[in-house]
């Protein structure tokens, strides 16, 4: 919606961002199926995650196929955009592809090495790079590159997209704590499960003091 409504707003039809959308969609998917495998989620959307229901083999062999088959509308997009376009718009994913796996490291290394040393900046820097680029990011440049010239200014469109990424994931994060789990689509305090370093968990640490703090530590370690 954003990559469609980001090439419209520059000019550009719909139709000529409609690979683009596809392919985002598709590997926003694949993350999410490898998401939910490396943190051992239970749901996803309502429904047990695929791993639940298939397998930790054939749930990885889906997020992998999700990534390939992305690269058959993207390839398309030399009918409707062009050579140069098409190579800027595989850059562009190259990137967003990048940085949401460096996110996810910085996270999954959190949890591993059992760290909590964590003030709010290094969860917005997480953040960004994890859900950000993929998420909101990814989307509008992509959009404003189909839409626009090809000197068009993609910059505007990272802090654009941090602000609106940051703000949906703390709203997610948030949800996971509070929010009904029939509505919400996932299991309620799994990021607690998970030992995920939200922004609420750094909050609580930095305000708990002595035995407090320490209780906290021990559960969650």
């Amino acid at each position: 919606a954003l990559c469609l409504a980001t090439c419209q707003a520059y000019g550009g039809g719909a139709p000529h961002a409609l690979p683009t959308a596809v392919a985002l969609e598709l590997f926003h998917n694949a993350f999410l199926v490898h998401d939910d495998v490396e943190d051992e989620s239970l749901h996803r959307r309502g429904a047990p995650t695929m791993h639940q229901d298939w397998g930790i083999a054939i749930a990885v062999n889906v997020g992998d196929a999700l990534n390939v088959l992305a690269m058959t509308p993207l390839l398309r997009n030399l009918e409707v955009v062009g050579l140069e376009k098409t190579l800027r718009i595989f850059r562009e994913i190259e990137q967003m592809a990048r940085e949401s796996v460096e996110g996810q490291a910085m996270e999954l290394e959190w949890v591993r090495a059992n760290t909590w040393e964590l003030r709010d900046a290094h969860y917005f820097r997480m953040t960004s790079k994890k859900t950000c680029w993929y998420t909101t990011i990814a989307p509008c440049r992509l959009g404003a590159l189909v839409g626009g010239p090809l000197e068009v200014d993609l910059e505007p469109w990272i802090h654009f997209g941090y602000q609106l990424g940051v703000a949906f994931q703390i709203q997610d994060d948030l949800l996971n704590l509070v929010g009904e789990e029939e509505r919400y689509g996932k299991e309620t305090a799994g990021d607690i499960w998970e030992g995920k370093r939200t922004l609420m968990l750094i909050q609580l640490l930095q305000r708990a003091r002595g035995r407090e703090r320490q209780r906290v530590l021990r559960i969650m370690g």
